[in-house]
């Protein structure tokens, strides 16, 4: 009851609430984005949701536009400036993502949606954590997410949907309240699982 209908219901409640709330701080960050980092406001990326239908995820952008003499985009620590740490480490880049949850697109709390690339190297048993829809936040961000490998991030992925419950919802979310007051690793970004990639892509291959 929980899982399919309940759950659901408090993410678009919740996540209007958050809206409405958190309106007037969420337009101060986008003309601040503007400012400092340029247009678009809001960065759009495709990653995979439940049962890895694709949808648009959103964000606050937090890098530039700036690019070598050839026209690429230099690297990230280049691009990432002291604005856009800021945003990151207070985790004021993922308010935007309140949108996706109220269109369904993500909950409040759920496995976090991983670039559309890396779909072919998950495991089959990995794989389940497309079985419901990604969070905001989820277990293994509120587990030492920056110091936990790929494989035991997927553990905890495997181990909330097999087991989502009001308490359970209720206990991370407060964790990462908690998390992010004292910038305990939730507002840093979230990378790819490149060396994994790599490294399953190599035995593809042999």
């Amino acid at each position: 009851m929980y899982r399919n209908v309940i759950k659901r219901f408090l993410d678009i409640v919740l996540s209007a609430c958050g809206l409405v709330v958190l309106a007037i701080p969420m337009l101060i960050i986008a003309v601040l984005v503007r400012v400092k980092l340029g247009s678009p406001v809001i960065f759009q990326q495709e990653r995979p949701g439940k049962n890895e239908k694709i949808f648009k995820i959103y964000k606050f952008r937090s890098m530039t536009d700036e690019r070598d003499e050839n026209g690429e985009l230099l690297p990230d620590t280049v691009r990432l400036t002291r604005f856009g740490k800021i945003l990151r480490s207070t985790s004021l880049d993922e308010l935007p993502e309140l949108i996706n949850i109220l269109k369904g697109d993500m909950s409040i709390v759920g496995p976090r949606p991983l670039a559309v690339v890396y779909l072919p190297y998950y495991t089959k048993e990995e794989r389940r954590r497309h079985d419901v829809r990604p969070g905001l936040t989820g277990l293994a961000q509120v587990n030492g997410r920056n110091v936990l490998t790929w494989e035991e991030k997927f553990a905890y992925d495997i181990e909330y949907v097999e087991n989502i419950s009001l308490k359970r919802d209720v206990q991370i979310i407060l964790q990462t309240v908690k998390k992010v007051v004292f910038r305990e690793g939730i507002g840093q970004a979230e990378a790819a699982p490149v060396s994994l990639h790599i490294e399953r892509a190599g035995k593809e291959n042999i």
